[in-house]
């Protein structure tokens, strides 16, 4: 099952274990035990702390396996081989039980241990999804640290019939105790918090008793945590309040033009951003949404969870989401075809048939950049007519693999564990109609998340932060960085070029006054 390289890494890994583990395998006579089987004695073989049983049938899922601490069995259980990206969660689970201490925060850890209610996660995943095994690796932590959490994972493809029992339409898929709780990348916290009732009103508490910081920065994507590096640099007091670190970064597949790094995935990014901001003396306060902000001799913001924050300067870096379409399809296909950046995933695609729904400027641009990368382009707007600048639009027709559909309603985004079409209804005839292609970018926009800041300070007819060439916004000592603003040109890399100005300016701005 394991290659002799594979075999080397793993046990280099198990190395670091302290106490033994024992790996008890359900399993029946199918292809698929006989494939884990091979796995688990490739793993025993790699280390003289792993052992491994079998029992044929019973009360689980076959085949799975769990990794307990001896004489214990409430360790994580893998229902199916979590090979692919699953393989790291494997590894995890493997040295967790085997006393290797994760990389959490104490206060965290603390949490879980007391969570005090018998908790049954099943997370259905599939072994290409890139956002599975965080869902995965938080579960699997949580029930090592707490003997009364138990965590499954179970992999969609070998366990069809409970996909379909349970309609699920996308990995992954969390059920808490038999009952849907959630679907999508969840962090360990969120995860924590979502069970953990009181969590919320302790963390406000916490956060409203916390002193004045000299930058606070609200957002905790690319430029979040550009700004907070900056800052942090300068010795002065830096908090950053985010509602999900690495922001839209998280939902991006592909990243190819972040300048020095030739080619990463999006949580890879984002988990690198947090780690470079931690290394420094920054006070990060996750799982927080803005809810207002209001001017003072210091500037206040007020969280949605009712806590409030205090701060000298502040730098807002919340970002934008993209605006989305909303038919059947998008939501379940998102990162499997249906992409909303063509300068991240563009690439991707090379040799494939696209689809760009959108006709203003970003729409057009998309299609030009596309048809020098893919095999052919079709673009489908709306309205009878392209909104794009006329330069824009000449450049698209004198490409000979675009088309262009007009008076077209997109209804649907087709696909199971891929997108392959595209169905829209022609506004003039009434007619259905469908395109065959593996990959839809959609690009009617981008709404910023500034909805909170109406009537606070100056915005654009667009909701976009208004900013000078410093960052600095109409509220006096509040600056703003990255796709929020008035910026052109939403990148990874402008936003984190503007995070570090902004930040700067903020420095600039408390040594001044």
């Amino acid at each position: 099952m394991l290659d002799a390289n594979m075999k080397a890494q793993l046990a280099a890994y198990l190395e670091r274990m302290t106490q033994p583990v024992e790996i008890v395998a359900s399993l029946d006579d199918t292809p698929a035990s006989a494939e884990m089987q091979a796995l688990l004695k490739d793993i025993a073989e790699t280390s003289p702390r792993v052992t491994v049983s079998e029992t044929r049938g019973g009360p689980h899922r076959t085949p799975s396996f769990q990794i307990n601490k001896p004489g214990h069995g409430d360790g994580p259980r893998f229902a199916g081989l979590p090979m692919g990206h699953e393989f790291t969660s494997l590894v995890l689970a493997l040295l967790q039980v085997g006393g290797y201490p994760p990389k959490v925060e104490q206060a965290l850890l603390e949490q879980i241990r007391a969570l005090d209610a018998d908790l049954d996660f099943e997370v259905y995943v599939s072994l290409t999804c890139h956002n599975c095994p965080d869902v995965v690796q938080a579960l699997n932590l949580m029930a090592v640290q707490n003997p009364r959490i138990k965590a499954t994972m179970v992999e969609g493809g070998l366990f069809q019939q409970e996909i379909e029992d349970r309609q699920i339409m996308g990995v992954p898929t969390i059920f808490l105790n038999g009952t849907f709780f959630g679907s999508g990348r969840m962090s360990l916290e969120e995860i924590v918090a979502k069970v953990d009732s009181g969590a919320a009103k302790r963390e406000a508490e916490k956060i409203s008793a916390k002193d004045p910081f000299d930058v606070l920065i609200v957002g905790g994507g690319p430029a979040g945590a550009a700004a907070a590096v900056y800052a942090a640099r300068k010795g002065i007091r830096t908090g950053i309040a985010s509602e999900r670190f690495g922001g839209q970064v998280l939902d991006t597949l592909g990243i190819e033009n972040y300048i020095s790094v030739k080619e990463t995935e999006g949580p890879k990014f984002a988990l690198a951003l947090e780690e470079h901001v931690r290394h420094y003396d920054v006070d990060i306060m996750n799982l927080q949404r803005a809810k207002a902000l209001k001017a003072g001799d210091v500037v206040e913001v007020e969280l949605e969870s009712g806590a409030k924050l205090k701060a000298k300067t502040v730098i807002l870096s919340t970002g934008a989401r993209w605006r989305n379409i909303n038919v059947p399809g998008e939501k379940e296909l998102k990162n499997k075809g249906v992409a909303y950046c063509p300068h991240c995933d563009g690439p991707l695609y090379k040799g494939k048939r696209v689809a760009v729904i959108g006709g203003g400027n970003s729409g057009v641009e998309a299609a030009i950049d596309l048809a020098g990368i893919v095999k052919h382009v079709t673009l489908v707007e709306f309205d009878t007519r392209l909104r794009a600048d006329a330069v824009l639009q000449e450049k698209l027709r004198s490409l000979a693999n675009v088309d262009v559909i007009l008076n077209a309603q997109t209804t649907a985004i087709t696909g199971t564990d891929k997108v392959d079409g595209l169905t829209y209804k022609d506004r003039a005839s009434g007619e259905e109609k469908r395109v065959d292609l593996e990959g839809v970018f959609v690009q009617i926009g981008l709404v910023p998340n500034t909805e909170w800041l109406k009537g606070s300070l100056e915005l654009s007819k667009h909701g976009e932060i208004m900013v000078d060439a410093r960052g600095q916004t109409s509220m006096p000592g509040v600056f703003a960085a990255g796709d929020c603003t008035t910026v052109p040109f939403k990148q990874i890399v402008i936003a984190a070029g503007d995070g570090a100005k902004a930040a700067l300016s903020a420095f600039d701005h408390l040594i001044r006054h």
